[in-house]
């Protein structure tokens, strides 16, 4: 059961640890009246039936038309523009040709950071650990402040198609490459999830293998997102958030009213404990506080937002800063909007299986199941509309996993091939580079499923291995926006340091996970109500071994990873400028810093040319006497 990180110093007494533990505290002697078996309601709970598949296959020949439209538009265009300047096939593949619309671009945004992880980890997440995740909200305010004052203005004002073009302009090629590689390991890393959850939820719902299906939607995934770039990710995104949308005001309206209305919802959770206020515990090892999701959680969704490829390729298709900012704006509204329908469903399913956890009987074989669980329970009698929300969970992973491949497209040629090549790529060598791209990474994240499945618990997973990359690519950009004395050298030793560390704690937390070492005590739930037999699963949730120890520095919240992983390598590069050759701080152009640090050197520069002027005229005037 210990499948998401849990410190062994846990703030917990042993009374509350001892009430957390009756979550699984079942024995032989639990008697009750005669009835249907789990597996029997697992078996008539998947009632997936033909216009469920209908419904799905509809979503999916969909986005295949919507790639083939815009593939087969672009080629006309291109053909008619026999002298068109080179590259215009690249730019409209990866950045639409800089002429999105702002709303497209928008539900683009929600829908590729909306994926089936929040979906369904969210909801899973406040089910078994209550709503004290939902404050990470705050955390969502103070990024979108970030990108809108600091790095939004700096990747408009220089036009780049790479977020890590910026690297090269800051640094040297070095710290470009070096970039690209972070963020296509955090991509390999973060992909197989992707596409993992939707098939967990496929196989709750019809009890096809995942191993089945992952295959069958990747396919699906890179023939439209090789045929139709950028336009067709971002157009099929806007009938995929529709779908998603849709599906979700479906369960919660139903689900709600089936349950007896909102106010046994909010009763029963109260009963349940899984309201509460912020906890402002300053522990940071702690799992879920207020800190940790403010700070911790400010630098995660930072980062994923501000210099991952994946959604400043999106910003970079609008024609101009003010339409970059005002699709923030929209971002933010619907991600929040999303984020408090998933909240919502968490409490809902506690709702529904408030005397009978499934995940004690067996009915979920996985917390992911969840969600799934209770949508075969609410809509499964209502043909087609089962098939909805499942086409919806598919339709946020699609949306992630076809964006993550035009980013990584984009990053191979503009990254990996075209600063190493001798002469310019033609447009065909262009146009095989970004479909062999999408086509490999798709083949390889399919492959990978088979380790995360063995990972637990999706929203932390995601959270943790990220990091691992992202946290020190993060902290690149930090020392490029924030402190001039920094040259590529320092950024490098940063950057290993950052590798190094992050790569510890993440690997031994794992470890620790495996093996049990750590534990999180979750929120108490029972078995009395249900109405059917099972076996029980393990007798106690706490063995001896697992009482509160000493804390290591991998017993940290997996929340503040990325934190740690940004900020030790900023230091790291900073103490380095003090001992080897530091940049040049008159050389480098003022757009590449944080806006607000731009007045500052222009006013440097201004000084420094009218002493220059100066001195130029009292030296004239020397000669002349």
């Amino acid at each position: 059961m210990a499948d998401v990180t849990m410190l062994e110093g846990s703030t917990a007494t042993m009374d509350e640890l001892a009430g957390d533990a009756s979550r699984l505290l079942l024995t032989e002697s639990t008697t009750r009246a005669p009835g249907p078996s789990v597996e029997d309601i697992s078996r008539s709970l998947q009632r997936f039936n033909w216009p469920d598949y209908v419904v799905f296959v509809l979503m999916l020949i969909s986005c295949m038309v919507i790639g083939v439209f815009f593939g087969y538009k672009d080629h006309q265009k291109h053909k008619r523009q026999k002298h068109a300047r080179r590259g215009s096939e690249a730019l409209d593949y990866l950045v639409g040709g800089r002429k999105m619309k702002i709303i497209p671009v928008s539900v683009s945004l929600v829908a590729s950071w909306i994926s089936g992880i929040s979906l369904l980890g969210t909801s899973t997440e406040i089910y078994v650990y209550g709503v004290q995740y939902c404050y990470i909200v705050s955390a969502v305010v103070l990024m979108g402040l970030m990108m809108n004052y600091i790095f939004l203005p700096v990747f408009h004002d220089l036009q780049i198609t790479s977020a890590y073009e910026y690297l090269q302009m800051r640094f040297d090629k070095r710290m470009r490459l070096v970039g690209s590689i972070l963020f296509t390991l955090a991509s390999i890393l973060w992909l197989p999830i992707v596409i993992y959850v939707p098939a967990l939820a496929f196989n709750q719902v019809s009890g096809v293998n995942i191993h089945v299906i992952t295959p069958i939607v990747c396919l699906v995934c890179i023939f439209y997102t090789s045929l139709g770039g950028l336009k067709a990710v971002v157009w099929t995104d806007v009938i995929q958030t529709g779908i998603m949308v849709g599906a979700m005001i479906i369960v919660i309206v139903k689900g709600t009213a089936d349950v007896g209305g909102l106010s046994v919802v909010i009763e029963r959770n109260s009963a349940g404990g899984r309201f509460e206020g912020p906890d402002f515990n300053l522990d940071p090892t702690a799992r879920n506080t207020f800190w940790t999701l403010l700070i911790g959680g400010t630098f995660f969704w930072t980062s994923t937002n501000s210099i991952n490829q994946n959604m400043m390729q999106r910003y970079l298709s609008l024609p101009s800063l003010g339409s970059a900012r005002k699709a923030l704006v929209l971002f933010l509204v619907g991600t929040t909007t999303l984020l408090a329908m998933c909240c919502y469903n968490g409490l809902l399913i506690f709702a529904m299986y408030h005397d009978c956890d499934p995940l004690s009987t067996g009915l979920a074989k996985a917390k992911d199941q969840l969600v799934p669980l209770l949508v075969m329970e609410v809509l499964g009698e209502y043909p087609g509309l089962a098939g909805l929300f499942v086409a919806g969970i598919f339709s946020a992973a699609l949306s992630s996993l076809s964006t993550a491949l035009n980013s990584l497209s984009a990053i191979v040629l503009e990254d990996f091939c075209k600063p190493f090549v001798s002469k310019p790529l033609t447009e065909t060598q262009t146009r095989y580079i970004m479909r062999f791209t999408v086509l490999a990474f798709g083949a390889l994240a399919v492959m990978m499923v088979i380790v995360v499945e063995k990972m637990g618990a999706v929203l932390q997973l995601s959270m943790s291995l990220g990091p691992v990359t992202l946290g020190p690519l993060f902290g690149l950009f930090l020392m490029g926006f924030f402190f001039p004395r920094i040259n590529g050298s320092c950024a490098i030793l940063g950057t290993t340091a950052g590798l190094l560390l992050m790569s510890y704690i993440v690997i031994r937390s794992q470890i620790s996970i495996a093996l049990k070492e750590i534990v999180f005590a979750e929120k108490p739930v029972t078995v009395e109500g249900c109405l059917y037999e099972f076996t029980p699963k393990n007798g106690t949730l706490f063995e001896a071994d697992s009482t509160p120890g000493e804390k290591s520095l991998h017993h940290v919240s997996f929340l503040y990873y990325t934190m740690i992983g940004s900020v030790v390598p900023t230091i790291v590069g900073y103490l380095a400028s003090f001992v080897l050759p530091r940049s040049k701080t008159d050389d480098i152009d003022p757009l590449l810093l944080a806006p607000f640090l731009r007045r500052f050197y222009r006013a440097r520069d201004t000084k420094a040319n009218h002493m220059t002027e100066v001195l130029h005229e009292f030296e004239t005037k020397d000669i002349q006497l």
